[in-house]
């Protein structure tokens, strides 16, 4: 693991949500895809966001905590090999690959590489 990417939380009003964090709490917003149920804010000069995930689009969202690895396929297959237990097979984001999987007391965390921004 080799830094946190980003960190997930529930909303259950996108646009209330956005308010709160942009307004109240002064976030700027680092991305807007709430066409997709999904608004990211920079938490200031850090690179991992804060990114919402709407309720009506993602009903199974948990908070989640991403590490930015090398390579997600290769870490996969190693943490695989140790006996963790993924949600999922590794899928593909715009900026690489991610997987989700949770740790012994339910909290889900992932794993996600920027091999897409490497190669442009």
């Amino acid at each position: 693991m080799k830094s946190y990417d980003n960190f997930f939380i529930k909303a259950k009003d996108l646009k209330e949500s956005r308010e709160f964090y942009e307004n109240k709490l002064g976030l700027s917003l680092k991305f807007n895809f709430q066409d997709k149920g999904m608004i990211a804010f920079n938490v200031g000069d850090e690179e991992p966001a804060i990114i919402l995930k709407d309720v009506k689009a993602f009903p199974d969202i948990k908070p989640t905590i991403w590490f930015v690895v090398e390579d997600v396929g290769e870490e996969y297959q190693k943490l695989k090999g140790k006996g963790v237990k993924f949600l999922s097979e590794p899928f593909e984001i715009l900026t690489g690959m991610a997987v989700e999987f949770e740790d012994p007391s339910g909290n889900r965390l992932g794993i996600t590489d920027y091999e897409k921004v490497r190669k442009d």
